[in-house]
């Protein structure tokens, strides 16, 4: 009997641990009996397990369903069909002329009408975002509770919240990855909670629930928009223009609690200081709601407001103030730290009380916030008009796709483009009228145009959270140039660009009586190559330059020819047909093999081509990031199917099914001797093994072909001893997190075919470079003599890079393994460099052998 009821007494202190009632939470005011509680739905209190995303949904649903105060609308679906919803919360009255509220508040945006806005009158418009990365689950748990409170609450406080602000709350930003991560830690939660940060509980499997469905950060997504949940939210920004946006957050177990502002020092010089006076403002509601309960925290250290690629820092280029929150994280129920057990109910309740000091703080700094977003579009449009840089003009590189990526972006954030008028010289390069384009500076979103166009490589500080560059038209590798005052002219402007351009496509593609022709410059040639081959039809690709009845084809031009072994050429003409109906513009048809110039359609200067059986390694000891690129490329806009191979299987896996393994970056300390063996048999059967930075490292160490590695230089202590407060600031800045850099090209080489220019800007992280080869044909991608073009990289490193390897081609036996130095398919935006992957899939197995690096590795020598 005493031992029984010692297990009820041990289980009721352990439910106590996460199980809080609503005052723990909330202010103890009176809610109003007919609107539910999050308990009263889902039969717990919020923190004795985690929300599930469809629980969330389910109770946000019923809220609204019982409250006059709030509206729930879907913006977004997620890859894994999840719906994006957010609430609309404000006063029944303003709920009845919300379009007329939404109108004003828009033109405080808009110089020419922002002057006639009575700010006295307009309410402020706050938007509360939580959990974009899912295991940062306590933002989306606190959601439920600061809907419920404003649903409910009846008090003046809340009442006067919701006369005087618009509130979209957003409850959770990545709804795959919350719902992955509550799975896992519901699965494994004690019925007697452990607070061990040994337990498997806290020990999330990769790739974790940090991202959405392919492995991606959401929140380094808000300026690049490549997602479902990017692309909904940012509609729903700029739909409402709101003057705060707050992303809630965590951080370490063994942290306490951080709020904007950052390092004064890591703000992008384009943000205003009088953003950063604001945040400032807002941060004293904030340090009162915490000290109030007695909860830790600190400001302007850890974290920047430079990259505007995220949730925090995104509206501090659209005239609203963002603020990033991080809260110390129990990664599941409750966990030992270094300030004692941390419990989850615990890191809810400060994401409570900082949500509710937000609301105050947008209601008392009101008409100050409006103001202020008037000002910064009015001043935007004036100071822009005083730039030395009028406008940037790009060109499609003969590539109407790619640029139409890009555009799709500029459009995304409601920047204005047109066509371009008349031709234009500028940067010593020609653009041509109705083949390229132009933005002009003098726009409302002249600071945004600035921060997507503009280069920098001189920085106050020289450590970054983020990535310290990401230039537009560099990452699409388009031809583009600043226009100072003495180049612009209006009247470069022709018609303004409202959607993706598209260009006039015939309807049909006559069958062909020789063959049908694939050039490969457009960016979604290789989607066409994949469907082609995976209809078991037999392509060559050319090795060489040819023209045919008056049209020049470069390398890279894949030719398939009537006469197929298995079908006849009516059957070959409906597989085309077919396929220019699902992706037109991009086939031509060829009457004949003879060209007057260069090599004819039979020449043994094709190759043959096979459909690319892809394996991606993925697991424990690789990046996930990366990982979630290759798969997100393939999968999605080259529609090819790709098998993802876990390195804790590849023991006993059967690689005779693929052609082709891909390698990101990575330890890959899982695999032993025997893998090792088998992938190198693998190659040397005449595999193509295709390995991005550590995993190029990590197979030249397992005997894997012949790459050099340079080392890192040694700091040297001639200068005499350092302050130790320095160190940190020493080596971080020693660190490469985001820069852009310039490479020399072989545009002869299968690996460059679809280039046009021999210079390309490739996106750079980390400081592993491989040294130049001794075979002068295995290095086919080249850093310059000066390779920096943006972004910060500290002057050692530079040293280190120039003339350095970009891609070694190496291998062993009859395969091949492509090194990239970089990765290609960085952030799926990196447009400009997808094609040097998608070479590598599709024609890495052409290259010669004796183009390979095959020779002993010298020995490695400091720089």
């Amino acid at each position: 009997m005493k031992k029984h009821l010692f297990g009820l007494v041990f289980s009721l202190c352990s439910f106590l641990l996460t199980a809080q009632s609503l005052t723990y939470y909330l202010p103890e005011i009176d809610y109003d009996p007919d609107i539910p509680s999050p308990e009263e739905v889902l039969g717990f209190p919020v923190g004795a397990q985690h929300l599930t995303h469809d629980q969330l949904y389910f109770y946000l649903r019923r809220l609204a369903e019982a409250s006059d105060r709030l509206v729930l609308t879907e913006y977004a679906r997620t890859y894994e069909n999840r719906p994006l919803v957010y609430l609309t919360i404000t006063a029944p009255s303003n709920h009845a002329r919300l379009e007329s509220i939404r109108q004003q508040h828009l033109a405080l945006s808009d110089p020419e009408q922002s002057g006639s806005v009575d700010l006295a009158e307009q309410p402020v418009v706050l938007y509360q975002g939580y959990s974009v990365h899912g295991n940062e689950a306590s933002g989306g748990n606190a959601a439920t509770l600061v809907a419920y409170y404003l649903a409910a609450g009846k008090s003046e406080a809340v009442e006067k919240i919701l006369r005087e602000t618009v509130i979209l709350l957003d409850p959770c930003l990545n709804p795959d990855g919350f719902h992955r991560f509550a799975t896992w830690v519901n699965m494994h939660k004690n019925e007697h909670l452990t607070a061990d940060p040994q337990d498997r509980e806290y020990d999330e499997p990769w790739p974790g629930g940090r991202t959405n469905h392919y492995w991606f950060d959401l929140n380094r997504d808000w300026l690049l928009a490549q997602h479902p949940e990017s692309r909904g939210r940012l509609e729903l920004f700029h739909r409402w223009m709101p003057n705060v946006l707050t992303d809630h957050h965590e951080m370490g177990t063994n942290s306490t609690f951080f709020f904007m502002p950052g390092i004064p020092s890591r703000t992008h010089p384009l943000t205003p200081p009088e953003n950063q006076g604001l945040t400032a403002e807002m941060a004293r509601y904030h340090a009162r709601a915490l000290d109030g309960i007695g909860s830790l925290y600190y400001t302007q250290e850890s974290f920047d407001d430079f990259y505007y690629g995220k949730g925090s820092t995104y509206p501090d280029v659209n005239g609203a103030v963002g603020i990033l929150f991080e809260q110390a994280s129990a990664r599941g129920h409750v966990q030992e730290s270094r300030n004692g057990q941390l419990t989850f109910p615990f890191a809810i309740r400060n994401q409570v009380r900082t949500s509710l000091s937000t609301q105050r703080g947008a209601l008392e700094l009101r008409e100050k916030l409006l103001a202020y977003q008037r000002d910064f579009y009015r001043d935007n449009l004036a100071e822009a008009r005083r730039r030395g840089v009028q406008a940037y003009v790009f060109g499609t590189d003969g590539d109407e796709v790619r640029s139409g990526h890009l555009i799709d972006i500029l459009l995304r954030h409601r920047i204005e483009v047109y066509r371009l008028a008349k031709d234009v010289k500028a940067a010593g390069q020609d653009f041509t009228a109705g083949s390229a384009y132009v933005v002009p500076g003098a726009q409302r979103q002249s600071r945004l145009v600035q921060a997507l166009f503009d280069t920098l490589t001189v920085f106050q500080d020289s450590l970054f959270y983020d990535v310290s560059s990401w230039t537009l038209p560099l990452a699409f590798n388009l031809p583009y140039a600043a226009l100072g005052q003495k180049d612009f002219q209006p009247r470069l402007l022709g018609e303004a660009v409202r959607d993706v351009p598209q260009n006039p496509l015939p309807e049909g593609i006559p069958a062909a009586d020789y063959a049908y022709l694939l050039p490969w410059s457009r960016y979604d040639a290789p989607a066409m190559l994949s469907r082609i081959l995976d209809g078991g039809l037999k392509a060559r690709v050319a090795e060489r330059p040819f023209t045919l009845e008056g049209q020049r084809y470069e390398r890279g031009t894949v030719v398939i020819p009537v006469q197929q072994e298995g079908y006849t050429p009516p059957e070959v003409a409906g597989k085309m047909q077919a396929l220019h109906r699902a992706q037109p513009g991009l086939l031509e048809v060829a009457g004949t093999g003879y060209t007057p110039q260069g090599i004819d359609l039979g020449s043994p200067s094709f190759s043959n081509l096979r459909a690319p059986k892809v394996a991606l390694l993925v697991g424990e000891g690789v990046s996930a990031y990366e990982a979630g690129e290759v798969w997100h490329l393939l999968d999605q806009r080259y529609g090819m199917t790709v098998t993802k191979l876990d390195v804790n299987s590849l023991g006993r896996a059967d690689l005779s099914r693929y052609h082709t393994l891909v390698m990101v970056s990575g330890s890959y300390y899982s695999l032993g001797k025997g893998e090792a063996a088998k992938l190198k048999r693998w190659v040397q059967r005449g595999g193509t093994l295709i390995a991005f930075k550590r995993a190029a490292r990590w197979l030249t160490q397992k005997g894997m072909g012949y790459l050099a590695v340079k080392k890192e230089r040694t700091e040297k202590t001639e200068e005499g001893p350092k302050p130790y407060l320095q160190l940190g600031s020493d080596r971080g800045a020693r660190i490469i997190g985001g820069a852009i850099v310039e490479a020399r090209a072989d545009l002869s080489h299968p690996l460059l075919y679809g280039y046009t220019r021999e210079r390309i800007p490739l996106f750079r992280r980390g400081t592993l470079f491989f040294e130049p080869t001794e075979n002068a044909y295995a290095m086919p991608l080249q850093y310059t003599g000066s390779p920096l073009l943006s972004g910060y990289v500290h002057p050692d490193q530079v040293a280190r890079m120039k003339k350095a390897a970009a891609v070694v081609v190496t291998g062993t036996g009859s395969g091949k393994i492509i090194c990239f130095a970089d990765n290609p398919n960085f952030r799926a935006f990196w447009h400009g460099t997808n094609k040097l992957f998608a070479n590598a899939v599709f024609f890495g197995h052409t290259i010669d052998n004796r183009a390979r690096e095959t020779a002993p590795k010298r020995k490695q020598v400091e720089d």
